[in-house]
């Protein structure tokens, strides 16, 4: 049944491509892109809201000393099951993180697999939905960019438009996670379509629109992160926000490193899969057993310290004593924002499948939340806690995500207004700005750039990064021996268009090379020309380069050398030459395939 529903509306959408124009077409498929996107967040968003609502009614009316033995088994169960699924049916393994979309999007020609637009669905819902902790919406984010992908590959549409639908799949996975399309649409390009055209723009718009629309309509409001800003923005408390912003951005830095150490320790276990997911869910469920906010995404417990009564957080927990005790809060919301750097890389580096989105929020709020209420219990000041805590929020997620935009119009959207606009854009800035200057590129982008893969705001970089040096060496030119003399330069001179030749030994080891140029004069008396041999005129190389050579290395000694060719040596042998004509003209050819308008 649903089979020949389906097939009837990819029918009409076939027929709607024969009828529409292509731009009449991108757009149309921006809103099937933006539904599909959004019905994944519905799917996952709710199945994680029940879950967690059925873990606090057992902590509640099953004591064990004081906290649901149910609700610190779930996460143990939840990534046991994400690591059978994974073996099981997704071929033993899963990619994690936006950094895939990137890759695909350089390398790939923006073709994500199928497996992609559900599996980020089944294990990141078995894994934060039953109380890992980590984030949705990296998932979800993976899943919109493969069903644009897919359903572009389903059309037969090219690179351009399949990058675009990309874009839209991302725009709207966010715009529907958060109901907040302005940073969907910001999210998309700021982080992962960083040279789009403004005509670009639309089909991302539309796309974002679709899937906020979506969420608003089949999601309870309480599903979703929003809450409305309670207290106007005070400027004479701006010396503060310029020092909330530089503490974000060291405790950012402090996240995405220990975050990635805890994730590679696990994941370099030499234990067999079950038992690694066993020993990493028992230390997640021994975290969340003392500090319960670590379970799952951890919006419930931004809500409660935002609210009027953030002492509600100690409620049901080993310390629900200290539940009035200002200091005892202060102190568990500290240690949870320690924490949960470890308990997430412990999450996904022991199996679990989720991101690191939902952690930044989780971790912004308690930043704001321990940064405001300490200078309160100072008695020096009296600064707005609710304000600060989301506030708090924009400074970690631009310093994780190097994505200062996205952070200011999030925050500025899920609180319901633009209040707090000026103290977002100065903690956000000053949190990105501190954050760049110890890691260079955000926490999703590493891992891509230790592999020389990273896609970055750097347009040359970007497009550099997608050239293959190994395609753009030229390996048929002729070569000399350093015993020969000038005549055998002058008859291949005659014979070929070379101006350039290497100078080789009998086992094909670059001795050095002879340009046209230099030895013009030379060439035209006979008498040199008949008793100077070659080793007496070929010079060292200035610059080498090796097959492995990223583009971006080859152009930077093309730069240094002042060179227009460079001999190329594979495994301590002559292997070829790179000329520079070449690599600038693919490219200007790869720039404009590139180009999204």
């Amino acid at each position: 049944m649903f089979k020949k529903f389906f097939s009837k509306i990819e029918d009409v959408i076939a027929l709607s491509q024969s009828l529409l124009t292509s731009k009449q077409f991108i757009f149309l498929s921006s809103v099937l892109v933006g539904i599909s996107s959004a019905l994944a967040v519905i799917v996952l968003k709710t199945f994680a809201h029940w879950v967690f609502r059925f873990a606090t009614y057992i902590t509640i009316h099953t004591n064990f000393l004081k906290i649901g033995l149910l609700k610190i088994m779930l996460p143990v169960i939840g990534i046991m099951l994400t690591v059978f699924v994974v073996k099981r049916f997704l071929g033993g393994t899963i990619e994690k993180g936006t950094s895939q979309i990137l890759y695909a999007v350089a390398k790939k020609a923006s073709i994500i697999p199928k497996k992609q637009m559900y599996a980020q669905i089944m294990t990141s819902s078995l894994t934060v939905g039953l109380g890992g902790s980590a984030g949705l919406e990296s998932p979800i984010v993976v899943t919109g960019a493969a069903f644009g992908s897919n359903y572009a590959q389903r059309y037969k549409l090219q690179y351009k438009d399949r990058t675009l639908l990309i874009g839209c799949g991302v725009a709207a996975g966010i715009a529907a996670a958060f109901n907040a399309p302005i940073a969907g649409v910001l999210f998309a390009v700021e982080v992962l379509l960083v040279d789009v055209s403004i005509s670009a723009f639309t089909p991302i718009m539309i796309a974002a629109a679709t899937g906020a629309l979506v969420s608003a309509i089949a999601l309870d409001e309480t599903i979703l992160l929003n809450f409305p800003s309670r207290e106007t923005f005070d400027y004479h408390n701006m010396p503060y926000y310029i020092f909330l912003g530089i503490f974000t951005g060291f405790v950012a830095v402090f996240y995405a490193r220990n975050f990635q150490r805890t994730e590679h320790f696990f994941g370099h276990i030499r234990f067999p899969l079950y038992t690694k997911a066993l020993i990493g869910a028992s230390i997640l469920a021994l975290l969340i057993f003392i500090f319960p906010t670590l379970f799952g995404e951890g919006y419930e417990s931004i809500r409660t310290l935002a609210g009027s009564d953030p002492g509600e957080l100690l409620e049901n927990t080993l310390f629900s004593e200290f539940r009035n005790n200002n200091l005892a809060l202060l102190a568990f919301v500290g240690c949870s924002l320690m924490l949960k750097a470890y308990a997430t890389g412990i999450t996904l580096g022991s199996g679990g499948n989720g991101g690191n989105f939902a952690p930044s929020l989780f971790l912004g709020s308690y930043v704001g939340f321990f940064f405001s209420k300490l200078l309160n219990l100072t008695g020096l000041t009296n600064l707005p806690v609710g304000n600060f805590t989301m506030v708090g929020m924009a400074g970690i997620l631009s310093g994780l995500f190097h994505a200062p935009l996205t952070a200011i119009f999030l925050i500025a959207e899920i609180t319901g207004g633009y209040g707090l606009m000026i103290p977002l854009m100065i903690v956000a800035s000053i949190s990105f700005a501190i954050s760049k200057r110890f890691e260079k590129h955000s926490l999703d982008v590493k891992n891509l750039a230790k592999k020389g893969h990273a896609f970055t705001s750097n347009k040359d970089s970007n497009v550099l990064s997608t050239l293959d040096t190994q395609s753009i060496i030229q390996t048929d030119f002729l070569k000399l021996t350093p015993d020969e003399n000038l005549e055998k330069l002058v008859d291949l001179i005659s014979h070929s268009n070379q101006v350039i030749f290497p100078v080789v030994s009998k086992d094909n080891y670059l001795m050095g090379i002879v340009h046209f140029n230099d030895i013009r004069e030379i060439i035209f008396n006979p008498y040199r020309v008949k008793y100077t041999l070659i080793k007496e005129i070929m010079v060292q190389p200035v610059a080498i380069v090796h097959p492995s050579n990223s583009m971006e290395i080859v152009m930077d000694k093309f730069e240094s050398s002042k060179k227009v060719f460079l001999p190329v040596i594979s495994d301590d042998k002559y292997y070829g030459f790179i000329s520079k004509s070449e690599a600038l003209e693919a490219y200007r050819t790869k720039l404009k395939s590139m180009t999204i308008e």
